[in-house]
Parts: C-alpha cells; sequence; structure tokens
C-alpha cells in the first residue's frame, strides 16, 4: 500500500464559471457557493471528499489572487505552503507546473492528485478506489494518469479521451484526446466503444511531471525552476507575482499530454458530473413530479415542467405554462432562458457587461 506521506492534491479552483451566471461572477465564482443546497460549497466538497484519501496538510488549492479570502473563509485550517495563489490567469500548465516544483521542494517522493473543484462525485467509495489504484501505477511507473469517466450519451459539452483495445489491463493507454465534438462525432465515438469523457483528473509523480515539462515546456520549465529556491518560503508570492506573467497561457493538455508517449487512463467505476450548466446542474438536483428544481425559492408552479429556478433566499416564484426553462438570479440580475440555450449564457453574461458594466459579471 502506497505510504500516505507521499500522496499530494491540488485543488484547480480560478475559474469565474461564467456558464453559471448570474450566480457564478467573477467577484464570487461557482465553486464558493452551495450550488447543489447541501449546506457546503463545491470548493469544501472537493477538499472534504479528497481528505478521506490524502492527508488534509497535502492539499493544496490553486486560486485567483483576488480569491484568497474566499478560500480561507471557506477552508480557514489552511497552512501558508497549501495555497497558490495565481496573480495572472495563464490556463492550467503553468499553475500545476507551479505545483509540481512546490509539492517536489517538500517531498521528493511525491504522488500528486489534479482535480477541479467544482465537480459532482457521488459514489466516494468507488472514487477513492480508482485513486488509490491511480496512485499506485504513478508511484511505481514513468506515468501520467488521467480517471475517464464512462459516458451515457454522445455529450457534446465534454472533452473525449481514446485509449487502446486491450483486454487485458484495467490500465489503459490513451491514444489522443479530443475536444468537445460535434455530436454526429461524439455519436460514434460511443458507438466505437473505447472513448471516455474527460474529467480533467490526473494523477502523476512530482519527478515524472516536471521531467515532461523540461521536455516538452523548456521555456516554462527554466522560468520557474530558476526559481524554486524561493517556493515555500517568504519569498514565494513576489516571486510568482514577477514570473507567472511571462509565462506561456496554455493548457496542460497542449502542453504536456498531447505530446507525451507515457499518457494513461484509469475507467472510472463512480459517476460524475462536471456541472458546467444550468442544465447539469438541474440534473443533480432534487425535482418535483414535474421535473422542476427550486433552489431558495418559494414556488408555485402551474403548468410548468422541467425547469431550473434559482433564486434569492425566500423569495416567492409564481410561473405559468413554462417548460424547460432556466429562471435564475442574484440580486441585481434576472436571467430567463430555454435550457436549449444554456451553452449562450456565457454570451449573454459578455453583452450584459458592456453594456451595464463590469460589477454584475
Amino acid at each position: 500500500m502506497m505510504n500516505p506521506k507521499n500522496k499530494y492534491a491540488v485543488i484547480m479552483a480560478g475559474g469565474v464559471g461564467s456558464r453559471f451566471w448570474p450566480v457564478s461572477k467573477t467577484s464570487h465564482p461557482k465553486q464558493f457557493h452551495d450550488m447543489l443546497g447541501t449546506g457546503k460549497t463545491l470548493l469544501q466538497q472537493t477538499y472534504s471528499r479528497l481528505a478521506k484519501f490524502i492527508p488534509e496538510n497535502q492539499i493544496l488549492i490553486l486560486t485567483n489572487d483576488i480569491y484568497e479570502d474566499l478560500v480561507l473563509e471557506q477552508i480557514p485550517n489552511l497552512e501558508p505552503h497549501q495555497l497558490f495563489l495565481e496573480p495572472a490567469m495563464r490556463n492550467t500548465a503553468p499553475c500545476i507546473l507551479l505545483a509540481a516544483l512546490k509539492i517536489h521542494k517538500l517531498n521528493p517522493e511525491a504522488v500528486m492528485l489534479v482535480a477541479p473543484s467544482d465537480h459532482w462525485i457521488e459514489d466516494e467509495k468507488s472514487f477513492g478506489e480508482n485513486l488509490n489504484q491511480a496512485f499506485k501505477v504513478a508511484s511505481k511507473e514513468r506515468a501520467l494518469l488521467t480517471l475517464g469517466i464512462q459516458p451515457t450519451f454522445p455529450n457534446t459539452g465534454y472533452g473525449y479521451i481514446e485509449y487502446e483495445k486491450d483486454k487485458s489491463s484495467d490500465i489503459k493507454d490513451v491514444v489522443k484526446f479530443t475536444e468537445k465534438p460535434d455530436y454526429g462525432t461524439a455519436k460514434s465515438f460511443l458507438n466505437q466503444g473505447n472513448f471516455l469523457w474527460n474529467a480533467g483528473i490526473f494523477i502523476w509523480s512530482t519527478a515524472y511531471i516536471l521531467n515532461e515539462f523540461q521536455e516538452f515546456q523548456p521555456k516554462m520549465f527554466s522560468l520557474f525552476n530558476d526559481e524554486v529556491s524561493k517556493l515555500n518560503t517568504f519569498d514565494e508570492r513576489q516571486v510568482i507575482s514577477d514570473i507567472y506573467p511571462k509565462a506561456e497561457n496554455i493548457s496542460i493538455d497542449y502542453a504536456i499530454l498531447e505530446s507525451s508517449e507515457s499518457v494513461k487512463c484509469v475507467p472510472a467505476d463512480f459517476d460524475w458530473n462536471d456541472l458546467g450548466t444550468w442544465g447539469s446542474l438541474h440534473d443533480k438536483l432534487d425535482k418535483d413530479s414535474e421535473k422542476n428544481a427550486v433552489v431558495n425559492a418559494k414556488a408555485i408552479l402551474n403548468h410548468s415542467s422541467n425547469n431550473i429556478i434559482r433564486t434569492e433566499k425566500d423569495k416567492i416564484v409564481v410561473i405559468q405554462r413554462l417548460n424547460d426553462f432556466i429562471i435564475v438570479e442574484d440580486e441585481k440580475v434576472l436571467v430567463i432562458a430555454p435550457k436549449s440555450d444554456e451553452q449562450d449564457i456565457k454570451k449573454l453574461r459578455q453583452q450584459a457587461i458592456e453594456k451595464f458594466g463590469d460589477a454584475i459579471g
């Protein structure tokens, strides 16, 4: 069994979650909200889930520096080395590289998990079993592992992982990643049987991911590695502030995974939802007999079905003859749109910001 002292986790909590506007906005993104009505924010749920398998003082949170107070308010027991603040948005590769350098300096034998802060996972026992399987492989092999989700329908909002059809092993060699295909392509992926949804959950040893950065992203590696002596010290924040904006804006997928020849996946056994849109949230909320999901509001719904309604606390909402709609608000903004247009929420947010100012976004 792997030594728990070598297990680390990195929670990615810097996104804006603009498809959940107006509840999620730049000043207070969705990971800091109780989107599911459980009494815990998505960040708190993710932290609690990982703490069942990884020592709490070995869980790092990566976020934008403007969210420092929100993180510390919601996870107040964090030690200084557990909070990594980005001074600029540079996608996932730079922050993962810096996190790997930080952790590797603390423990050269470390294996690190990278996980989003805002996903829904119900079967935590199966999740833990899949994690331990991946940690075990990553601790012994020079491999980059990802957890792949068995697709249940041809979703065009997810990325896909193609793996080699090798029935002799539970760990599959990845052939390629495909970003958000059209419906026909997604349907063909499901028919082929060797495609998984990409959940964006990764596991690798710090030593090996640093090796891959050195090979495939030498400029970025040198930029950060030259200052490694300052990481986990009082000088870290200033150093990151100085060098981080100089890094290329690139995802871990494009920077490393598409070039590496040692990417493997673990087909996951747990149910998963990325909670990326109001429609995906609707799927996971409790609903009435007409499939309406109501959060916070006191609602009267006449001849209405399959809606998601989220308002300020205890607002009275009366709706008649409305089906398949998103009705959501915060203290300043009300949005009403068909669920079929959920991917346009991001565009609607931008239109509103351009007309009424950044404060509403």
